[in-house]
């Protein structure tokens, strides 16, 4: 199989990385490869056997053109900043021009120790791998921007954690690899200079169109802003909570990336966290658009040499900018739900409607995911799944009252609304119990749970008999889920 490198990254920003080299593993074995993906970013699988791809996909055979590398980068990690993190489990294969001319990152993550590990193996566990793969295609399907997986390869060895697990190598897919921390990094260790060739560099990959603005670097924070507001509005429209919501988790691309302690709601609580380790609750789910805030505002502190270097002024507009994203992240989440609820025009009831909802899906404790269905299905004369889901029938009448109130200044008809109601409103998500199903029978040797949930959750909008166990919560009496980092 025939990869077309081209390391623009390696080649233009030498000193931002260190080169690195994938451990060789025991017995490598293919778990799961994404032959969609695959065509998108222009590979010939035809022929290609599945030997080949786990010796590819493992580090085991680097391909041709490939020049393996470890960024660097800082963050903060809730809340407290860490100078020197960077990639020490993960290695940058190179990057791929799509047929389209969309240029994509190739990276292997789980691959062995490199110059930023810290100590640590740099492997990955099998569930891990696994539960980035099934989460990171589901949000695909959902249309939620995000990073990709395109292959998982079970390496033959056993990692320690709490115990011994099996291990397996990740090969993610992302427009880039450059985070808030990518830019924090050089803004501790090397100043404007450096900030500045980041900038020049993101921007003529992602953004060309920022480069002849008045400060380009201004620009830039401008847009990743829009992006993350879209982002942050996107996760909690799915009941998403990432979890690890550091600035070296924030790609700029406004991709979703880092599927550790990550999980979706089934009962609504605003409070909701699945990371084992945030005790305080710091990236709940309701807290998701305040630490997106909080990270851009870190990202205007990295930027500012190189805005300053171009407009002094332009310190405060950048200020100015940061302190405007609680307002764009409203109008962005309000126009989300407008959609979730089948409305078309926005009005000034609709706020009220859209805040009020949140607090009945909680007092009711009431299934996130199911709801925006149960209204599609309402409007068809069906009231029948939203009685299922809620203590009684009446439980949230008057919110019902007032959603139909809204309805009705608009002239569009129940079925027609119904119908886009259900394209924006996924029945399937990955549910946690069945993704621990599936992550254990995997772990045991047994991959076909995992391939099942795979199937339906990369169709999470077209209503199939087979699947009807995979749209149901987990028991109500079920300890509190968490989920852990794998590393």
């Amino acid at each position: 199989m025939d990869f077309v490198f081209d390391n623009s990254f390696h080649d233009e920003m030498e000193g931002f990385y260190a080169p690195a080299e994938a451990a060789k593993p025991s017995a490598p074995k293919l778990l799961a490869f994404n032959h969609p993906l695959a065509a998108r970013l222009g590979l010939d699988t035809e022929g290609v056997d599945p030997e080949e791809l786990a010796q590819l996909f493992s580090g085991q055979a680097l391909p041709a053109g490939a020049n393996p590398l470890a960024l660097a980068y800082a963050g903060h990690q809730f809340g407290h900043f860490s100078p020197q993190l960077g990639d020490g489990r993960a290695l940058l294969l190179g990057e791929m021009i799509a047929p389209d001319g969309m240029r994509f990152d190739v990276q292997l993550k789980g691959s062995g120790p490199t110059a930023f590990s810290r100590n640590g193996d740099g492997k990955a566990a099998i569930g891990p791998v696994l539960r980035e793969f099934l989460v990171s295609e589901a949000m695909a399907a959902m249309g939620v921007p995000t990073t990709r997986s395109l292959a998982a390869v079970s390496t033959g060895d056993r990692v320690q954690r709490e115990h011994a697990h099996p291990g397996a190598v990740l090969t993610r897919i992302a427009s880039s690899h450059i985070r808030v921390g990518t830019f924090q990094f050089f803004a501790a260790h090397f100043g404007a200079e450096h900030v500045a060739q980041l900038s020049d560099y993101t921007i003529k990959r992602h953004f060309p169109d920022l480069a002849d603005t008045a400060n380009r670097h201004l620009s830039l924070l401008d847009q990743v802003i829009g992006l993350q507001c879209q982002l942050a509005a996107h996760w909690l429209g799915v009941g998403f909570v990432h979890g690890v919501m550091n600035t070296d988790n924030v790609a700029v691309s406004g991709e979703t990336i880092d599927y550790g302690p990550c999980a979706f709601m089934d009962r609504f609580a605003v409070e909701t966290v699945f990371s084992s380790i945030d005790a305080n609750g710091r990236y709940a789910y309701g807290r998701q658009p305040q630490i997106m805030h909080w990270n851009m505002a870190r990202f205007a502190e990295a930027l500012l040499p190189a805005i300053h270097a171009v407009d002094p002024a332009d310190v405060d507009r950048a200020k100015a900018m940061v302190d405007n994203v609680t307002e764009r992240f409203r109008a962005v989440w309000f126009d989300r739900m407008r959609a979730k609820l089948g409305l078309v025009q926005a009005d000034d009831a609709d706020v009220e409607l859209i805040d009020s909802l949140f607090a009945e899906l909680e007092r009711h404790a009431v299934d996130f995911t199911s709801f925006f269905r149960a209204l599609a299905q309402l409007l068809r004369g069906d009231g029948t799944m939203l009685e299922a889901i809620l203590p009684k029938a009446d439980s949230m009448a008057p919110w019902i009252a007032d959603w139909w109130a809204q309805l009705k200044r608009e002239a569009i008809a129940p079925l027609q609304r119904a119908d886009a109601m259900d394209r924006v409103n996924p029945l399937y998500i990955p549910r946690n119990h069945k993704v621990e199903e599936a992550l254990a029978s995997a772990e045991a040797g047994d991959m076909v749970p995992w391939y099942d949930l795979l199937e339906v959750v990369r169709n999470p909008y077209v209503t199939r008999a087979e699947w009807a166990d995979y749209a149901q919560p987990g028991s109500a009496d079920a300890m509190p889920y968490t989920t852990f980092c794998g590393t």
